[in-house]
Formats: structure tokens, C-alpha cells, sequence
């Protein structure tokens, strides 16, 4: 008997920088062409023809346009053969994604210009709370806010923020500079000296590690407190 050999138009048969899912992990997707794409969606293709040539078809008879095809049905795609209910509603699917994607609103990050500006964002999570919470804000080069952490949650008369843990997440996120905030039930919006402490021993780290301490903000029912306001960030 002879050794089973691949039919050159089977996937498995290219070189493997020309499979689809290798070629989008050795190049990287935006090297794939929307054939491709889809190829890695439908997974398969028929006994005679490979999931990119039938990609291929499905392409041209939409006038290679991806618009025109998302506009056909999960029946209008089960008339390709090889083509089942599973794979159009996968098809159908992905590119209802892709709408979806490109109608949402663009998530614009909020810019950091005062301490107003950190009070404002900040107030809506700890103005109102009858306990401490202590958070840091991530800021990229541009001072926008990339992401907003709790750090910890404690009793009326405080919180504890490791700097530790705190600078973990810096680094992990890539940030280039990180702001303090925590909350004051009390009513008083003054520091502690626990507070003091705590801003200048970070204010010192992120000095060594070049992610400066840009603010430390305590928010007091709908006022607030800021070192640097007070010219106490080193």
C-alpha cells in the first residue's frame, strides 16, 4: 500500500509561515489577508478544497467586500458547500462583532491637568463611603488615566496601602507616573501623619524606579485635600 500523502490543496500540506494560524503567530495578524481571517473562523474546509480557497469563494462572490458580506445571512452562507449551520453562524457572528466594534464610542481617557481634574474623577467611588478606601491612578506619558486600582478598604479610621503592592501594579501596567487618592470619613480633610509618612516614603520610590508620585488626594465628603496643591510631593 502506498504512504498516505496530503492532497497539495490542503492547508496542512503549505509550508507553515503559509498557514493561516501559524502566519498570524510568526507575523503577526494585520499579515493576514481577510481570507485568512476567515479561514481560521470556518477551521475547515471540504474534502477537495482547503478553508482559505473556500474563504476564497466566499470573498468573491461578496465582491471582496467585507461590507457586502456582512450583510448576508446565516442561510445566505450555508448555500457555499462545505459551509453548515455552525460555520455561518460563526461567520455571521464575528462580523456582527466587528460592527459593534466600529459603532461603540471610543473610550476617551480622562487627562490629569489638577488636582480638581482627580477629584472630580474620583469623587463618584469615595465621597460618600463611611469607610476608608485607598486607590492609585495609572497615568500614561501623557498624563491621561490608563487604569484606576483599589488598593485597599478599611475602617472609619483608616486604610492600608502597601507601597509594595502598589508599585507592583505600577510597573506591571507600564505606567509612567501614579497618583494616590484615599478617602476621609471623618469629615476632615487634613493628613495624618500616617499620611505624610506614606506619600513621602512613595514619593521616594518613584523617584528610584523613575514613576514619580505626581499627587496624593484626599477626598473629604465633596472636598478634597492635595499634596501637591500644598507643595508637599518631593
Amino acid at each position: 500500500m502506498e504512504p498516505y500523502t496530503l492532497l497539495p490543496n490542503r492547508i496542512l500540506s503549505w509550508a507553515e509561515e503559509d498557514r493561516p494560524r501559524e502566519k498570524l503567530l510568526l507575523k503577526g495578524i494585520a499579515a493576514l489577508s481577510d481570507a485568512e481571517l476567515i479561514a481560521i473562523l470556518l477551521g475547515s474546509g471540504t474534502t477537495n478544497i482547503s478553508a482559505v480557497d473556500l474563504a476564497k469563494q466566499i470573498m468573491q462572490d461578496n465582491n471582496n467586500n467585507l461590507h457586502t458580506l456582512a450583510k448576508q445571512s446565516v442561510k445566505d452562507l450555508q448555500k457555499f458547500k462545505g459551509i453548515g449551520e455552525a460555520k455561518a453562524i460563526t461567520l455571521v457572528s464575528a462580523l456582527e462583532l466587528g460592527r459593534r466594534r466600529k459603532s461603540a464610542e471610543i473610550e476617551i481617557k480622562p487627562t490629569v491637568r489638577s488636582s480638581e481634574d482627580i477629584f472630580e474623577y474620583m469623587r463618584g467611588e469615595l465621597a460618600d463611603l463611611q469607610y476608608e478606601e485607598f486607590w492609585i491612578l495609572l497615568l500614561n506619558r501623557a498624563n491621561r488615566i490608563e487604569k484606576k486600582i483599589r488598593i485597599s478598604t478599611g475602617g472609619v479610621s483608616g486604610t492600608v496601602a502597601d507601597p509594595k503592592l502598589i508599585y507592583k501594579y505600577a510597573l506591571e501596567n507600564l505606567a509612567s507616573s501614579i497618583i494616590l487618592v484615599h478617602n476621609h470619613p471623618s469629615g476632615n480633610n487634613k493628613p495624618s501623619e500616617s499620611d505624610c509618612m506614606l506619600t513621602k516614603k512613595l514619593s521616594e520610590a518613584g523617584k528610584f524606579l523613575e514613576t514619580p508620585v505626581l499627587d496624593h488626594v484626599i477626598i473629604c465628603n465633596h472636598t478634597w485635600y492635595s499634596f501637591a496643591d500644598e507643595g508637599k510631593i518631593l
